[in-house]
Order: structure tokens, then C-alpha cells, then sequence
């Protein structure tokens, strides 16, 4: 079994929930306490083995490859100024993992991105991340994720239980429970409405795909929306008889996709921060 080394990061999309603040600049660059949500996502596969990191970005995501390169200048005004600590923390983005930047020239979907890293990725399975979906626990997720698929040798889909009443909002999943957080899955169904729903468990944003899974997207037609989307890939491939694995993601899962849930995570991960944390605890409280 090939072992996962590399992680497709989609980035391509124009942020408009968070407009105007992305107008000039990417979402994913947009800072949760004192880093940019996509740094958290790169930390994330990285201590899950992760080695190789692909972009998947369009017009206006410069700012993230200038992120994720040295920068002499102010690395050199830091040693000016003897600011060793910001120093350090600085000069280990760029050397987090090795990193490439391919472009997704229209929004197509979904499925769509991560074809435009197949050159790339090869024959190999590949680690998605999409930029919305962060975890505070223990293990990473990603971890979770690959270690499932080092059992059973197929793609994982990360998943995590929502209220019924938010199930129209996500991906959700019908499928049959192998052991405590694994499921095999047997159908999976976009934004259903909630009495319609086969269960609460919905894909966080998180995956593991197999060599198949990109054959499967590069043979797709543009649907019904016009877009190539990896959920119908994953239909595709259950109609088939190919087997699919959910796996429910240990953590809590912060969801950074619209204005709410990112400031509900800015402030978990701010109390947690050695920094600020008790100082934001003492805030919050004096604000009830």
C-alpha cells in the first residue's frame, strides 16, 4: 500500500461571505488569532506525515504563496531587532513542507480543483483539504483519516455529527457502522432537507482519494450546475461497487465558513492561546 505524502489544498474560491474584507485578499489568509486559517491546515497534514503540500489557487491567492515563502526582508529586520522568538516562528512556514501552486482558471467545481493537481498527485492517493474546516483535539484529523485508509485501502471521507436541523447545509451520509467512528458508506446525499435526511453525520471537508477517484473526475462531464463535483465522483464510484469509508472525526470541529462560526473559532483557539487566553477568558466574562 502506497503510503500518503501529499495533500491537495483547494483554494481557488472567491471568499464572498466574508465580502468586503476578500475583496483585496484570499479568505484563507484571513487570520484566526495570530495565523491564517490555511497555516492551520498545513500544520494539520504535515504532523499527520503529510511531505508535500499543492495549492490549488486563481486570481487574487498571491498573498498565499508569498506566505508560505521566505521573506529576507523582514526576516532580516527581525534579527535587526533581536526578535528571536517571531524570528523563529517566521522562518518555519516556509520550511513546514515542500509546496507547488497550480492554478483552477474558472470555478468548476469542486471536483474540478483537484483535477488541476492530478499531474502531480500521479498514481498516488492524495490527502483534500478545503479551507473551511479546522479541529481542535488531540490527534489531527487528517491523521484520523489516513489511518483508516492504511486499514482498509479505500478513499475516507471525514465526518462529523450536526444537528438534524443543519443537515441541508452539507453532504450527509447513509452508511453502515463498522466499529466505533467508522462507516462503510452506502449513499451520500447533497444538502438533503432535514426529514429527508438517512442520518446527521455530513462531510466536514476533509478526505483521503484514491488513483480511481481521480480517474473517475478526469472521465466526468460538467454537471447539471455546470461544475465537476467530487461528491458526484464518490456516487460514481459506490454504483460501481467500490467501496467508501466514513470516518467521524475525533475533536471539535470549527467550521471557519461564514462569519459566525469563524468568530466562534477565533475565540476557542484565543482562549487556548498562552498569549491572550486569560486575558480574552476575562473579557468574555465581563462581558456576561
Amino acid at each position: 500500500m502506497q503510503k500518503i505524502k501529499k495533500a491537495i489544498l483547494p483554494v481557488a474560491g472567491f471568499g464572498t461571505r466574508f465580502l468586503p474584507a476578500t475583496k483585496a485578499q484570499p479568505k484563507e489568509m484571513l487570520p484566526v488569532v495570530d495565523k491564517p486559517v490555511i497555516q492551520y491546515l498545513v500544520e494539520e497534514a504535515v504532523a499527520s506525515g503529510i511531505e508535500e503540500i499543492i495549492f490549488v489557487t486563481g486570481r487574487g491567492k498571491r498573498a498565499i504563496e508569498d506566505h508560505f515563502d521566505k521573506s529576507f526582508e523582514l526576516e532580516e529586520t527581525l534579527v535587526e531587532k533581536n526578535k528571536k522568538e517571531l524570528l523563529h516562528e517566521v522562518q518555519k512556514i516556509s520550511s513546514l513542507a515542500k509546496f507547488s501552486y497550480v492554478r483552477q482558471p474558472m470555478p468548476l467545481g469542486d471536483g474540478h480543483a483537484i483535477l488541476q493537481a492530478a499531474h502531480i498527485v500521479g498514481d498516488e492517493p492524495v490527502l483534500v483539504l478545503f479551507g473551511d474546516c479546522l479541529y481542535d483535539g488531540i490527534c489531527p484529523p487528517s491523521k484520523q483519516l489516513i489511518e483508516v485508509y492504511e486499514k482498509y485501502g479505500d478513499s475516507v471521507i471525514g465526518l462529523s455529527q450536526v444537528d438534524k436541523q443543519e443537515v441541508s447545509k452539507f453532504g450527509v451520509i447513509d452508511g453502515v457502522k463498522l466499529d466505533e467512528s467508522v462507516f462503510e458508506i452506502k449513499g451520500m446525499v447533497e444538502k438533503p432537507k432535514p426529514e429527508d435526511a438517512t442520518s446527521n453525520l455530513v462531510a466536514v471537508g476533509k478526505y483521503i482519494i484514491t488513483p480511481e477517484v481521480m480517474e473517475v473526475l478526469a472521465n466526468m462531464k460538467h454537471g447539471k450546475s455546470g461544475e465537476i463535483r467530487l461528491a458526484d465522483a464518490f456516487d460514481i464510484m459506490l454504483r460501481n461497487n467500490r467501496p467508501l469509508y466514513g470516518k467521524e472525526l475525533e475533536g471539535e470541529w470549527l467550521d471557519t465558513g461564514d462569519k459566525f462560526n469563524f468568530i466562534k473559532a477565533s475565540i476557542k483557539l484565543g482562549l487556548k492561546h498562552p498569549e491572550i487566553g486569560e486575558k480574552l477568558k476575562k473579557f468574555l466574562k465581563e462581558l456576561c
